[in-house]
């Protein structure tokens, strides 16, 4: 999980350098394009097939149109906002999937969660601050991303336990493609031509994006969900990280506070569930 975290981290990275210099439909569709290839030879290595009938099932059709606006969304907040603030955002992923589980799962879920469910959305309000001087309209597309990522997960939890890492990965990886398409149709940009370093983000985007993927479909699919979870936010350090170090952003106490109250509510309402359970 720590692995996948710190690969997540490194591919947001090369994404946002690479925003730099292209746009953004043209980097999520020669990401997606790469990342597919690379699943397409490890499911035939695996010997996986990538179609079948388990592919156009309902949670599978649910689980691309969430990819599709998570990825989009979150592509568009790393261009345009601070790397460590949409890391940060991103880190409410778990808190709105347990919520969501029990709206559409039915899920038992106390008030002792919800209250953390409350603080932790709290904690992403106080990061983007709306209504303060300092509020950037921007700052929404990273929650619209992690909205999305919150539904694919969701929807990848009632996906056919026959489809395997790589066709999931494939999949998810067309959707960005189509994300692409979307955008580049929407915005009207033209493509450019990539120069030497800015196809070495992209690789260095793919590389690292099917690494972190892969990681995660393994640490969630042998481990102990309750157990490698809580890692999930290492990803919030290697993000800041990245950010500080890399692209010189400033931390400020609001972010700080907000960090805390999200990855504190994540931790609590994890333990509740295995006190539950």
């Amino acid at each position: 999980m720590v692995v996948a975290m710190a690969a997540f981290a490194v591919e947001d990275a090369f994404v946002k350098a690479a925003a730099g210099l292209l746009p953004i439909g043209q980097i999520l569709i020669m990401f997606g394009v790469g990342g597919a290839f690379l699943f397409t030879c490890l499911a035939g290595v695996s010997k996986e097939p990538l179609l079948e009938s388990d592919v156009l099932s309902r949670p599978m059709r649910i689980r691309a149109v969430f990819e599709v606006s998570g990825r989009l969304f979150y592509v568009m907040a790393l261009a345009l906002t601070p790397l460590s603030s949409a890391t940060v955002i991103l880190q409410a992923t778990p808190i709105v999937v347990v919520a969501g589980a029990a709206l559409v799962f039915g899920e038992r879920v106390g008030w002792r969660r919800w209250c953390a469910i409350a603080i932790g959305l709290t904690g992403v309000v106080i990061i983007i601050r709306p209504g303060s001087d300092s509020f950037s309209a921007l700052s929404i597309l990273a929650v619209l991303g992690m909205f999305g990522f919150a539904g694919r997960d969701l929807a990848s939890r009632a996906a056919p336990a026959s489809l395997g890492t790589s066709v999931l990965g494939f999949y998810g990886f067309v959707s960005i493609v189509i994300a692409g398409v979307i955008y580049a149709v929407w915005s009207g940009e033209a493509f450019v031509s990539p120069d030497a370093g800015t196809l070495a983000f992209l690789v260095g985007a793919v590389l690292s994006g099917v690494l972190a993927y892969s990681a995660l479909m393994k640490a969630m699919r042998t481990g102990d969900v309750s157990a490698v979870t809580p890692f999930r936010y290492s990803r919030l350090l290697f993000g800041i990280g990245f950010g500080v170090l890399v692209f010189n952003e400033r931390l400020d106490s609001a972010m700080l506070i907000g960090s805390g109250l999200i990855v504190l509510s994540g931790l609590f309402i994890l333990w509740r569930g295995k006190q539950a359970a």
